[in-house]
C-alpha cells in the first residue's frame, strides 16, 4: 500500500464492539469513519462515495435500504474494493453484483456459531420442557399441578438440521451430548463431509420424516426462500418441534401456524422472522407452544466481540491485499488485486 496514502473504511453508527475501532485505530494506513445511518444524510453518501471498505450490517431490518450494497450503491462508490457484513448472513449485499465490479465481500462465518448454537438449544429446551409456560402459570395463575405443565425429554431423539456450515456443525456437536441421533441436509456439501462434521446426510424430505426436532441452520436467498412450507409441515412427525435462529422468510410463517394451530407440531422455537420485529399481533406469538426471541441468538457480548475482531482483520487483510478467510465470491480476487493496486498502489 502507497504509504502515503491511508485506506477509507467506513460502517455506520450501529452499535458494535469497541474492539473493532481499536483494531482499526492501530493501523497506521487505515482511516476509520463513523456515518449516520439516516437514509436522508447526504454526508453518508459523500463518505460511501470515496470509501474503499464498507462494514455493513448483516440485519436488513435495521438498515435503511439506501445502504444495502446493491447495484445503486456500488455505482455511487467507484472506489469502493471491499464489503463486510457484521454477521454471518449477508442479505443486505448483492454478492453478484459485488463479483461484477470487482468488489471482495466476507462475512463472519463462525464469529458467533457458539452463541447461535447455545440459542438454538435454549429455544428447544424451552418448548420441549414448557418452560416459558410454568414461568408464565407461576407468575400469573394458581390450581394448578406439576402435571399440568409436564414437558418431555429430548434424550435419544432424532435431531434434523437444515444446513450444516459453522453453525449448524457446532449444533451438530452440542447435540451429541444430549444423545441426540443427528440428521443433516445440506446441498452445498457432499456424503463425507457431513458425516465428517458429525451427522449423517439425508435428503431434506427424510429429515423431515425421521426428526423429532428440526433446526434451520442455512443462509436465506432464493433457493432457501420459504423452503420450509406447508407441504413440509405436514411431512413432519406427528408431535416435533420447529426451531429456526437462520433467516426469516425460509419458513413460512402462515403455514407453521398452521401446523401448530391443528396440533400437528408439538411447538416452536423462533428467533427469526419475516418482519423483525414481529408485530405483537403476530399470530404465532399468539400461541401458547411459541417461544420467541427477537434474533439475539448471535446477540451476546462474547459472539459480537468475535464477530466485530473478525469483522477488522479482514477488512485489515484486504486492504494489505492478503485473501480473508471467509471471502464469499473467491471469483473475484484477481480482479480485485487488481482495483486495489490500481487505487491503493502497491504493498509495502
Amino acid at each position: 500500500m502507497n504509504p502515503t496514502l491511508k485506506a477509507r473504511v467506513c460502517r455506520l453508527d450501529f452499535w458494535i464492539n469497541p474492539i473493532f475501532d481499536e483494531l482499526l485505530a492501530a493501523q497506521p494506513q487505515l482511516a476509520l469513519q463513523v456515518l449516520s445511518r439516516r437514509a436522508d444524510d447526504a454526508a453518508t453518501a459523500d463518505a460511501l462515495a470515496q470509501t474503499h471498505a464498507y462494514h455493513v450490517s448483516a440485519a436488513r431490518d435495521e438498515l435503511p435500504q439506501r445502504w444495502c450494497v446493491d447495484a445503486d450503491l456500488i455505482a455511487a462508490c467507484p472506489q469502493l474494493l471491499c464489503v463486510s457484513t457484521g454477521g454471518a448472513g449477508y442479505d443486505t449485499v448483492d454478492v453478484a453484483a459485488c463479483t461484477a465490479a470487482g468488489i471482495a465481500v466476507v462475512n463472519q462465518a463462525g464469529a458467533n456459531a457458539n452463541s447461535v448454537a447455545e440459542h438454538t438449544f435454549a429455544l428447544l429446551l424451552a418448548v420441549a420442557k414448557r418452560i416459558v409456560e410454568a414461568d408464565n402459570k407461576l407468575h400469573h395463575a394458581t390450581g394448578f399441578s406439576r402435571e399440568d405443565l409436564m414437558g418431555d425429554e429430548i434424550y435419544g431423539g432424532t435431531l434434523g438440521l437444515v444446513g450444516l456450515g459453522e453453525i449448524g456443525t457446532r449444533t451438530a456437536r452440542v447435540a451429541k451430548g444430549f444423545g441426540l441421533e443427528v440428521l443433516a441436509y445440506d446441498p452445498l456439501l457432499d456424503a463425507a463431509s457431513i458425516e465428517a462434521r458429525g451427522a449423517v446426510p439425508v435428503s431434506l424430505e427424510e429429515l423431515l420424516q425421521r426428526s423429532d426436532f428440526v433446526s434451520l441452520h442455512c443462509p436465506l436467498n432464493a433457493q432457501t426462500r420459504h423452503l420450509i412450507g406447508a407441504a413440509q409441515f405436514a411431512l413432519m412427525k406427528p408431535g416435533a418441534i420447529f426451531v429456526s435462529t437462520a433467516r426469516g422468510g425460509i419458513h413460512d410463517e402462515a403455514a407453521l401456524y398452521t401446523a401448530l394451530k391443528s396440533g400437528h407440531l408439538r411447538g416452536a422455537g423462533l428467533d427469526v422472522w419475516e418482519v423483525e420485529p414481529p408485530p405483537q399481533a403476530a399470530p404465532l406469538l399468539s400461541l401458547p407452544n411459541v417461544v420467541a426471541s427477537f434474533h439475539t441468538a448471535g446477540v451476546s457480548h462474547g459472539g459480537r466481540r468475535n464477530v466485530a475482531r473478525s469483522s477488522a482483520q479482514q477488512v485489515t487483510q484486504m486492504l494489505r491485499g492478503e485473501r480473508p478467510a471467509h471471502l464469499l465470491n473467491p471469483q473475484v480476487w484477481e480482479h480485485y488485486l487488481a482495483r486495489r493496486l490500481q487505487l491503493l498502489g502497491a504493498t509495502t
